[in-house]
C-alpha cells in the first residue's frame, strides 16, 4: 500500500486513494472478485456488506429513502441521490474529451466508451460486442427468451429491469421528467428529448431516399419510410384495409363501430379523432394558427394553408390525364373530370334532376323552394 496527504490509503492494483482503510479493503474486492456477504434467502453473494442490505429490500420490498420533490421511495440512498438529479438536472461528470455531462459516473464510463470504440463484453452465441457488462447481460436474454423482471401489479414479464421501470409508470402515472421550457412532465427520459425538439424545432433524422427531415425515429421508420416503400403491414379485420401504422387501424376501426370518443365541450358535437375535434373547436374560438408568410392571411387548417400557398408559388400539383388541365386541389380536379365522363352523381330528391357538382344541386333546391313559397303565397 502507497500513502498520499489527502487519501493516504491507495489501490495497488490501479492507484485509486481512501480516506478509511476498510474502504479500500471493500474496493479491493472489486479486482480479487471476492464476494463474502451472502443473502439468506436467495444466496446471492456481495462484495461488500452495504450490498446485502440494499439486496435485501428487493425481498422485503422496503423503501427507506423518499423523494421530497415527488414523493418516490427508494430502497439505497444512492438510488434516491440518482435520482434527485432527474429534478436538479444536475449533471457532475463530463467528459475529458469532449465535455459532454452525464449525471452518473456509470454512463460517463459507457460514453467514453464511444470515443475508444472499445467493446470488451463479447456475446458467445453471435459474436456480437457491447461496451458494457450490464448491455452483454441483457443481449443474451434475446438468446435465451428469459424475462427475469416481472410487473407486480399486471405480471407482464421484461427483459430489462429498465423496461420494467418504464412499464410500472403506466400504472403509477409517474411524470418524472419536467421540460424546463413548458413545464410539461413526461414518464421517459426518451420522450423528453424528443418533446424539446418540439421547441428547438431540431429534426436530426433524415431519409435517404429524398432528404426529409424528422424530429422522431419513429416518424422517420414507421411512418415516412412506409411511403416510399409503399409498405402497408397493419391490417382492418373487416374491411381488409391496410395501413401504414398500428394506430391508423384503431382509427379506421371506429368507422365500422360508429364510436366517436371525442366530443365538443361548446356543442356536444362527436369526433373519430382527438385531431378533428381540435380542428373543429376552431370554429367556435375562430382561432386561426396557421399564417401565410408571404401575406399574413390566416387559417383555422393547416392543409387550408399548404393549398393558399399555391396561389403565391403559381403550383399546380393536381393534373387533368385527359386535358393535362391542371388544378391548385384535388376536388377542383375530381370537379373538373365529371365534365370529361359526364357523370352527374348529385339528384334532386324532389324532381330526379342529376348535376356533377353538389353546389350545383344547392342552386338547384334553391329553386323548389322559391316555387313553394310562392305557390304559399297565393294561397
Amino acid at each position: 500500500m502507497t500513502h498520499t496527504k489527502q487519501k493516504p490509503y491507495a489501490c495497488h492494483i490501479c492507484s485509486k486513494a481512501f480516506f478509511e482503510k476498510s474502504n479500500l479493503k471493500a474496493h479491493i474486492r472489486i479486482h480479487t472478485e471476492e464476494k463474502p456477504f451472502n443473502c439468506t434467502l436467495c444466496n446471492k453473494s456481495f462484495s461488500q456488506k452495504s450490498h446485502v442490505i440494499r439486496h435485501l429490500r428487493t425481498h422485503t420490498k422496503e423503501k427507506p429513502f423518499p423523494c421530497d420533490v415527488c414523493n418516490k421511495a427508494f430502497s439505497g440512498s444512492s438510488g434516491l441521490k440518482k435520482h434527485l438529479r432527474t429534478h436538479t438536472n444536475e449533471k457532475p461528470y463530463t467528459c475529458h474529451i469532449c465535455n459532454k455531462a452525464v449525471s452518473q459516473r456509470a454512463h460517463l464510463e459507457a460514453h467514453l466508451m464511444t470515443h475508444t470504440k472499445e467493446k470488451p463484453f463479447a456475446c458467445g452465441i453471435c459474436d456480437k460486442s457491447f461496451s458494457r457488462k450490464y448491455e452483454l447481460v441483457s443481449h443474451l436474454r434475446t438468446h435465451t427468451k428469459e424475462k427475469p423482471f416481472i410487473c407486480d401489479i399486471c405480471n407482464k414479464a421484461f427483459s430489462q429491469n429498465s423496461v420494467l421501470k418504464k412499464h410500472l409508470r403506466t400504472h403509477t402515472n409517474e411524470k418524472p421528467y419536467s421540460c424546463h421550457i413548458c413545464n410539461k412532465a413526461l414518464s421517459q427520459r426518451a420522450h423528453l428529448k424528443a418533446h424539446l425538439r418540439t421547441h428547438t424545432k431540431e429534426k436530426p433524422f433524415t431519409c435517404e431516399i429524398c432528404n426529409k427531415s424528422f424530429s422522431q425515429t419513429s416518424s422517420l421508420k414507421q411512418t415516412h419510410l412506409r411511403t416510399h416503400a409503399k409498405e402497408k403491414p397493419f391490417t382492418c379485420d373487416v374491411c381488409n384495409k391496410a395501413f401504414s401504422r398500428k394506430s391508423y387501424v384503431s382509427m379506421h376501426l371506429r368507422t365500422h363501430t360508429n364510436e366517436k370518443p371525442f366530443s365538443c365541450g361548446i356543442c356536444s358535437k362527436a369526433f373519430y379523432r382527438i385531431s378533428e375535434l381540435k380542428t373543429h373547436i376552431r370554429t367556435h374560438t375562430k382561432e386561426k394558427p396557421f399564417s401565410c408568410s408571404i401575406c399574413s392571411r390566416a387559417f383555422s387548417h393547416r392543409p387550408h394553408l399548404k393549398v393558399h400557398l399555391r396561389i403565391h408559388t403559381k403550383e399546380r400539383p393536381f393534373t387533368c390525364d385527359i386535358c393535362n388541365k391542371s388544378f391548385y386541389v384535388h376536388q377542383h380536379l375530381r370537379r373538373h373530370q365529371q365534365t370529361h365522363t359526364k357523370e352527374k352523381p348529385f339528384s334532386c330528391n324532389i324532381c330526379s334532376k342529376a348535376f356533377s357538382q353538389k353546389h350545383h344541386l344547392k342552386k338547384h333546391l334553391q329553386l323548389h323552394t322559391e316555387v313553394e313559397n310562392s305557390v304559399i303565397q297565393y294561397l
